[in-house]
């Protein structure tokens, strides 16, 4: 005996120009999680959006998926091709800033970028995290505070940065010692941290791939601003991931990623004072430059205490 399908309107289920959002949508079952439905609904509905409103053709779909899969084939362990094409077209600043509305006056976010490695060395207070002696000289120091002004103890700096060169220690193996320029501090009993490294400077993001070829075709510069990356956290404050930008770097308007905020640009003071520079156990002149961080506390109910190692985690 023939079983027939439940009574359905058949055509309605066929694929129609028109309606071709629709008709895949339809398709999802019953039980789908209501969140996942919620956003592979969208995302189809303006996929399809775009390719009806430039009138996709047939090569330029074929060039598309030539494209992703050349994304994906360039992803390593260190390298996340995939990270990088979401950072160069914005994506990653806008989601990173729709899921952290912090009180007015707390430490902006900014991109993870791809460079980030769980298991630097901590260090105390005022050691140097440049271990090749190469670049200019660099004391950074602050305090970490809360949002109405009080010293926060025990917070878990998480700093790293490229070398005078524009390259991270992971990028020249062969070249600077393993975990260069890369340190975890801890801010002391009033909130204040400190250390030694060198003054930054612009560098490329890695062009040689998929993500270099499409800002060649669009006409844009790979450059980031020159910066110090950080991670600032402690249990119920929200985790800052973040960069400070130093103020006469030439791409601060165009950074690559779009990762400047106004909020971001610090004060790098060249100072020439051979006695400060003893203190401070650097040659002079050098750099100074003083940093506040200033954390929310975490939302009730919002996820559980980010860690340098799931930023780990989520770079590969």
């Amino acid at each position: 005996m023939t079983v027939e399908p439940a009574t359905q309107d058949k055509a309605s289920t066929y694929f129609e120009e028109a309606r071709s959002a629709e008709v895949v949508n339809a398709r999802m079952g019953a039980d789908v999680d209501p969140r996942i439905k919620t956003v592979m609904a969208s995302l189809v509905t303006h996929l399809h959006d775009f390719v009806k409103d430039v009138s996709l053709t047939s090569e330029e779909w074929f060039e598309g998926i030539r494209f992703l899969t050349a994304v994906g084939h360039t992803c390593t362990d260190w390298r996340q091709e995939f990270i990088l094409l979401s950072d160069t077209l914005g994506v990653s600043m806008l989601v990173d800033a729709i899921n952290h509305h912090r009180p007015e006056g707390s430490t902006e976010n900014t991109v993870l970028g791809p460079f980030h490695v769980a298991g630097a060395p901590r260090y105390m207070n005022g050691a140097n995290i440049c271990l090749d002696g190469k670049g200019e000289p660099l004391v950074v120091r602050g305090k970490v505070v809360d949002h109405r002004g009080n010293p926060v103890a025990g917070v878990t700096l998480d700093t790293w940065q490229a070398n005078d060169e524009g390259f991270y220690d992971v990028q020249q193996r062969d070249k600077q010692p393993a975990f260069n320029l890369r340190g975890v501090f801890e801010s002391d009993e009033d909130g204040r941290y400190w250390f030694r490294s060198i003054k930054p400077r612009y560098y490329p993001i890695p062009y040689d791939g998929p993500v270099g070829e499409m800002l060649k075709t669009l006409g844009r510069h790979p450059n980031r601003a020159a910066h110090l990356h950080f991670i600032v956290m402690k249990p119920g404050y929200d985790t800052v991931v973040t960069h400070i930008f130093t103020p006469d770097c030439t791409y601060l308007p165009d950074d690559a990623v779009f990762g400047v905020k106004d909020s971001l640009i610090a004060d790098f003071r060249h100072v020439d004072d051979a006695a400060q520079a003893e203190r401070f156990g650097v040659a002079n002149p050098f750099w100074l430059v003083e940093w506040d961080f200033v954390l929310a506390p975490k939302a009730a109910g919002s996820d559980a205490d980010w860690s340098i190692e799931t930023a780990e985690e989520d770079r590969t």
